[in-house]
């Protein structure tokens, strides 16, 4: 697994935060949610394609090492 930053693993994170929120919400509430986690998933997406850029690596490839990196933590934010 490559290196990833610090800043792509709380990107992902922040994004699974997002999501982890819906659980539970209707109507407005869940509407609300929903958009900030796409807020959340958009600028991750953007962030690792910026990167997978700048190293000649596939956004696949560097998608799948953030994802892991994220996960490594103590802790899942999505459990």
């Amino acid at each position: 697994m490559a290196e990833i930053s610090d800043e792509l693993i709380r990107l992902e994170r922040c994004a699974e935060e997002e999501r982890a929120k819906l659980a539970g919400l209707t109507g407005e509430a869940y509407e609300a949610q929903r958009e900030r986690w796409r807020r959340a998933s958009e600028n991750v997406r953007s962030a690792i394609a910026r990167h997978a850029e700048a190293t000649g690596r596939s956004r696949e490839a560097v998608e799948g090492d953030v994802q892991k990196a994220a996960r490594r933590a103590d802790e899942d934010p999505a459990e």
